[in-house]
This record gives C-alpha cells, sequence and structure tokens, in this order.
C-alpha cells in the first residue's frame, strides 16, 4: 500500500461511522451503474437469438449467441476477478462494462455488413458485459458484515431491474430507430446495450472511490497487525477458505444459472414459432428479468434472517416448478409461458443470493476477489454450454422436453446442500468434542 493510499484508508480504518457511511456511498455507486448494465444486458437475451438465427438461417444453433456471449463473459469474470483484486473493483468493474460496451458495438457493425464471424466474434466481447453485471453485486459487500451481506449484495441487484425491465420492452422502439439510420432492426438493442454499458463502465471509474475493496483489505490489514501484536505471534493470520462452503455455494450459483439460460434461451424462438409477435416476446422477457432482479430485496433479507439452506431449496424447488409448467404450457399461450419465465427468474434470484453468499462466507477479503471471479467462470462456462444445448435440445426433440431437463437438475440443489449442512454440523460437533 502506497503512502498516498494509506492516508486516504487511515480514516477509514480508525472510524467505524466513516466505513457505513463508504459502505452507503458505495451501494448508491453501484446501483447507479446497475441500472445502466441492466438495459445493456437485455438486448443479447431478447434478441440475440433471433438475430443469429436470421443471419445463419436456421433454428439449430439458435442458442450459440447467448453461448457465446456467456462463454466471452467468462473470460471476462476471470480477468474482472484477477484484476480487482489486485487493483480494486473500480478498475475490474470499468474494464469489464467498457468491454461490453465495444461488444455491443461490434455486433451492430457484423449486422450491418452480415458477416457471421464477426458476429460471433462481438458476441463474445459483448459478454464481459453480462458478467461484469453480475460481478458488481460483489461490491457492494467488501465493507458488509456478516449479517449484511446478502441484504448488500441484493440492493446492488434491484437497481439492475429498472434497466433490465426496460430494455426488452424498448425492443421495438430501438428497433425502429435502427431502421431510421437504415440498418437492421435487430439491431437497435444492442445500440442501447452499447451506450448503457459504456456508461455503466465510466460510472463507476469516475465515482468508485475510494475503492471499497481497497478499503476492506487496510482495514483487515490493520486488524491482523494489532491480533499479531496481542498474541505476540507472526503465525496467528491465516488466510484460510472453506473449501466445502466455496464447492456448494459454486454449484448452486452454476446450476441455477444453466437451467435459467438454457430455458429463457429458448423462450423467444417457442414464441415465435408459435406465432407471438416481437412485441410480446419482449414483454415475457421483461417479466422474466424482473423477476430475476425485483424480488431481491426481500431474497437478501430472507437468506440473512432465515438462513442460506432454506433459501437454495426454494431455489430448486421454484426452478423445478418453471421448468414443468414451460414443459406443459401450450405454446400460444403468452399468460402461462410468462407465469412460467417469472418463476424461472425467481428461482435464479433464490440461487444467486443464496450462493453469493455462501461463497462469501466461506472466503476471506485476502482472496475473495479471485474466488469471486473463479466461481464466476465456472458460472459461465455453464451459462454457455447451457444455451448451446438448448438449442440442439428443442431442434431434435421439443422445448418440453428442456422443462423436464431444467426440472430434474433443479432438485439437485436439494440434496446438496442438505449434505453440506450435515457435513458442517458434524465438523463443528467434532471440533467442540
Amino acid at each position: 500500500m502506497n503512502q498516498k493510499n494509506s492516508a486516504v484508508f487511515d480514516q477509514y480504518i480508525s472510524s467505524t461511522a466513516a466505513q457505513q457511511k463508504l459502505y452507503k456511498r458505495t451501494l448508491i455507486i453501484v446501483l447507479m451503474s446497475q441500472i445502466f448494465g441492466g438495459a445493456g444486458l437485455a438486448a443479447g437475451i431478447t434478441v440475440g437469438a433471433l438475430l443469429a438465427k436470421d443471419m445463419l438461417g436456421t433454428e439449430s444453433f439458435a442458442g450459440l449467441p447467448s453461448a457465446l456471449f456467456t462463454l466471452g463473459s467468462a473470460l471476462a469474470a476471470f480477468i474482472v476477478g484477477r484484476l480487482s483484486q489486485r487493483l480494486g473493483r473500480r478498475y475490474g468493474l470499468s474494464f469489464g462494462f467498457i468491454a461490453g460496451g465495444i461488444g455491443a458495438i461490434g455486433v451492430i457493425f457484423a449486422a450491418n455488413i452480415n458477416s457471421v464471424a464477426l458476429l460471433f466474434i462481438a458476441l463474445f466481447i459483448y459478454g464481459a458485459g453480462t458478467s461484469t453485471n453480475l460481478q458488481a453485486r460483489y461490491a457492494g459487500t467488501d465493507l458488509a458484515n456478516e449479517k449484511q451481506r446478502a441484504t448488500a449484495t441484493s440492493i446492488a441487484m434491484v437497481a439492475t431491474t429498472f434497466g433490465a425491465v426496460a430494455g426488452p420492452n424498448l425492443v421495438t422502439p430501438m428497433g425502429k430507430v435502427a431502421i431510421a439510420f437504415g440498418m437492421p432492426a435487430l439491431t437497435g438493442p444492442f445500440m442501447l446495450a452499447a451506450v448503457a454499458y459504456i456508461l455503466a463502465g465510466l460510472t463507476l471509474f469516475i465515482y468508485l472511490r475510494p475503492d471499497p475493496l481497497l478499503v476492506a483489505k487496510a482495514i483487515a490489514e490493520q486488524q491482523e497487525q494489532q491480533q499479531m501484536k496481542t498474541t505476540k505471534t507472526a503465525n496467528v493470520v491465516q488466510h484460510n477458505v472453506n473449501r466445502i462452503g466455496i464447492f456448494v455455494g459454486a454449484l448452486v450459483l452454476v446450476l441455477s444459472h444453466v437451467i435459467m439460460v438454457a430455458i429463457m434461451t429458448m423462450t423467444p424462438i417457442h414464441m415465435q414459432g408459435h406465432g407471438s409477435s416481437l412485441s410480446a416476446i419482449g414483454m415475457v422477457i421483461g417479466l422474466h428479468v424482473a423477476a430475476m432482479y425485483l424480488p431481491s430485496l426481500g431474497t437478501g433479507l430472507l437468506v440473512d434472517k432465515v438462513g442460506r439452506t432454506f433459501v437454495v431449496i426454494a431455489s430448486g424447488i421454484t426452478l423445478a416448478l418453471a421448468g414443468l409448467l414451460a414443459a406443459f404450457a401450450p405454446g400460444d399461450s403468452l399468460l402461462w409461458l410468462a407465469i412460467a419465465l417469472m418463476l424461472l427468474g425467481l428461482g435464479w434470484n433464490f440461487g444467486l443470493i443464496s450462493g453469493t453468499a455462501i461463497i462469501i462466507d466461506s472466503t476471506t477479503i485476502h482472496n475473495r476477489a479471485k474466488t469471486q471471479g473463479s466461481v464466476d467462470v465456472w458460472v459461465a462456462l455453464g451459462g454457455s454450454a447451457g444455451s448451446l444445448l438448448s438449442g440442439v435440445v428443442v431442434a431434435y426433440s421439443s422445448y418440453a422436453y428442456l422443462g423436464f431437463i431444467g426440472t430434474y437438475l433443479a432438485l439437485l440443489l436439494v440434496p446438496v446442500v442438505i449434505w453440506a449442512r450435515m457435513k458442517q454440523k458434524n465438523k463443528i460437533t467434532n471440533a467442540s468434542s
């Protein structure tokens, strides 16, 4: 830590009130960036598959766009996690969002020159915005105590709702804007994404000072130095992690994301095949994204008050119901598909916030950002596989079969989290005996 940073951090190290003030300010900055980030996120979800279908001329690879930008988000999650651990959240998150904006611009160029190769490359880069949008939730937790972590995560996610819900419902208006500029209608949402992601990145780069992760590290280092002086030993401080906790938290995040991405990706194709308009598809996806983010504050409070295990079980059951409803809902039923997609979003929300809290509980400030980035890599890779395979499943079987697979995977969460809870209890019992 250099002298300049040390002078800045001293006021926070010595004052709990200053820490809480910075904690609240950090949440406000993250909220602002997430409003923009949510709008950018929605474009690829809503029209990415439709744009690829038009350019490729087949539905068999309709899941490929989502697979590419989730694969790109995997690389971005790794880079953002490493940058954040080394330089702070400000540099890591602003880099990821601006990269996503550049990818969205690339998609626009690809569609205009009808270049499938450029489309694939641009979608890969666009994925950086997706992973950064998720990793931004961690910034609000750096200065939170153990009973505030899930709530802090949820507050950051609530802000995403505003942009994420508006995004899909701006598909038709933005399509008209694109046509007015002589471009394909489906590039319109990516225009919105480019502006939104770049604004999110600039917001974090300009205003996220001092960096909450760097401040949290400085506080932890000061506490460790005091502890070593008290115990008069240099070996008292250990930066251990709870490997079982990380495994379970990662599994919850990966499975819930795979299920959500797979079913969500193919829903626009499924609806279009049954005669639904682009506006109707945008409305259903908008409701789905609202269910992904809007309940976050309630979910965060539930995770902190009732416990991680309970909410993980709720996630599995909710996702399973969503898969069954998607499987049995008539393809032309806007109401039932909307309900299925809302349940899908809610189950994902339960899984994301409970899984995130488990990951934070299982790490220390010295390895947290790096571990978070690594876990999000697997989340993104899982989403990429789910998106890519979902198109193949629907092409060679049916959308209903995809829903059944989602139900089966969702129910796996229940025994896993119960096993982890029993394992933890046994460990505590053995340690005390």
